[in-house]
């Protein structure tokens, strides 16, 4: 599985954002996806989670309902729709497949496949 990640960009306080990750290969409906992000100077972290059929999404306590996390199968894509955006915001964002489900898909250890990330810049 590759995966893409695109749509990061500098976007002002307050601003949107949407994220997309496009998968390649014939397992991606079999998949769950998550997205990650890494601050400069700072560990990677979880942001949000999302299972193969996209009827079950998890989220970072930080999203507080600002962002949403949601799959096309039909086009092996998922995005990450990020509303109300601050500059805390800013890192690269990656996106990540796994071949398992489970209460602890917010550890990056349960992810098989990464994408190389993409930047957001929220500036204040």
């Amino acid at each position: 599985v590759q995966l893409q990640a695109c749509g990061g960009g500098l976007v002002e306080a307050g601003g949107s954002l949407r994220l997309s990750c496009a998968a390649s290969g014939s397992t991606f409906s079999r998949n769950t996806m998550g997205w990650f992000r890494q601050a400069p100077g700072k560990e990677r972290e979880f942001v949000s989670t999302v299972n193969w059929s996209g009827d079950s999404t998890f989220y970072a306590g930080f999203v507080k309902g600002r962002f949403t996390c949601s799959r096309d199968n039909a086009k092996n894509t998922v995005y990450l729709e990020m509303n109300s955006l601050k500059p805390e915001d800013t890192a690269v964002y990656y996106c990540a497949a796994s071949t398992r489900y489970t209460s602890l898909m917010g550890q990056q250890r349960n992810y098989d496949y990464w994408g190389q990330g993409t930047l957001v810049t929220v500036s204040s």
